[in-house]
């Protein structure tokens, strides 16, 4: 269990930081950039969980607490270098995680009309705020994929983070009167 007494430590004063290993690095380091932005997804998840509290399908917002817990769980895997032998086994995404995230996405989908357009991110709030976190768990995934070309990562982090932004994509619709409030793109409207 983690227990935080201090905040502060001064230890990242000089522009490193501990990965979960003990091993020091520099803060812009590909690896604190792939768990940082997991952690930005996680507060852009929280933020469109302002706007699913209270739905009428109360669904949603059990399955984004869920995946605010698992993004913890993807920050610790990405915190932790892979090592042999290690000391204590390190938390890691699994694939029944992400079984349970296209589960879940068959199950909202099977809901919504097909798509002719693309969706321009809006409609309801909770639909734009899904939308944003959307956008920062690919962000994520660019990040985690750039760190897997130069380091061995657990494959399950790279298929979970990808398969989040589609069921953010997923559920943006669904909260839009289940893709009646959509917003479509039209191509060249405005010329």
């Amino acid at each position: 269990m983690v227990k935080l007494t201090r905040i502060y430590t001064k230890g990242g004063d000089k522009g490193k930081t501990a990965l979960g290993s003990g091993q020091r690095v520099a803060k812009h380091h590909p690896r604190v950039a792939a768990y940082g932005t997991v952690d930005e997804a996680n507060a852009a998840v929280g933020l469109a969980r302002l706007h699913t509290q209270g739905l009428p399908d109360p669904e949603v917002d059990a399955i984004l607490g869920r995946v605010q817990n698992d993004l913890f769980d993807l920050g610790a895997d990405l915190a932790t270098p892979e090592v042999e032998n290690p000391e204590y086994p390190p938390l890691r995404i699994t694939a029944p995680q992400v079984d349970r995230l296209e589960g879940e996405i068959d199950r909202l989908n099977a809901d919504l009309e097909p798509l002719n357009s693309f969706v321009l991110p809006g409609g309801s709030p909770a639909a734009a705020f899904l939308h944003q976190a959307r956008t920062v768990a690919r962000r994520a995934e660019r990040e985690i994929t750039t760190l897997a070309e130069a380091e061995a990562i657990n494959p399950e982090a790279i298929r979970y983070i990808n398969r989040l932004s589609d069921l953010l994509f997923v559920m943006s619709r669904y909260v839009n009167d289940k893709g009646t409030g959509d917003v479509l793109w039209v191509p060249g409207a405005n010329r």
